[in-house]
């Protein structure tokens, strides 16, 4: 249990530095953050809500979804919603946004394989995994598809719905939602805790 509770948060934090780099990239957010920093704009920011708190809520928000798949919370998806957004907000607080191109494409790859090494660790940790991908676990799960193809077409969903919500999409949202399901499909046998 040590070992995956360390995974555990070792991921999520991961996961939320991830979400920093590609912000700072400036380059096109991920999916997720496309949906993010639509309500966030319309939303949030006017009232002084901070971009990792509506990380948090968003997540909160997409386990209605697990309601028809029949998914179960565990701990890991609790800590799911209150880490990433916290360390996103920490790493946007500490990384610079004044980048020049090459060091923003670095940071945009980097947040990338970075964000494929975190969902493989804490959904591996076997204690729940966070709303957005217990969604795409339970989508596995019910249907045997393979988990690269869901993943897949679970970001180019949010994609369209955060750029209706007039969220970033760029070059660095396509190349996210093409090889992030590939990564985590390497990734997450790599770090799984068999019981």
């Amino acid at each position: 249990m040590t070992r995956r509770l360390i995974q555990l948060f070792i991921g999520l934090v991961f996961y939320g530095l991830s979400i920093a780099l590609i912000v700072r990239a400036d380059l096109g957010l991920d999916p997720w953050d496309v949906l993010n920093q639509g309500v966030f704009d319309r939303v949030a920011k006017p009232s002084g809500v901070s971009f990792g708190l509506v990380v948090n809520l968003i997540g909160m928000a997409v386990l209605l979804l697990w309601i028809p798949l029949r998914q179960k919370p565990g701990i890991g998806t609790v800590a799911n919603v209150l880490v990433i957004g916290t360390v996103a907000n920490f790493g946007l607080d500490w990384i610079p946004s004044d980048l020049g191109l090459p060091l923003r494409a670095g940071l945009l790859i980097a947040g990338i394989v970075l964000n494929g090494v975190a969902s493989g660790a804490y959904i591996g940790a076997g204690l729940g995994p966070g709303p957005r991908d217990g969604l795409m676990t339970g989508i596995v799960a019910r249907t045997g598809w393979p988990v690269k193809w869901v993943r897949t077409a679970i970001e180019l969903t949010v994609i369209a719905v955060g750029w209706l919500l007039d969220g970033s999409v760029g070059l660095g949202t396509v190349l996210y939602a093409l090889t992030i399901g590939p990564l985590v499909h390497v990734f997450l046998p790599l770090f799984t805790i068999r019981r």
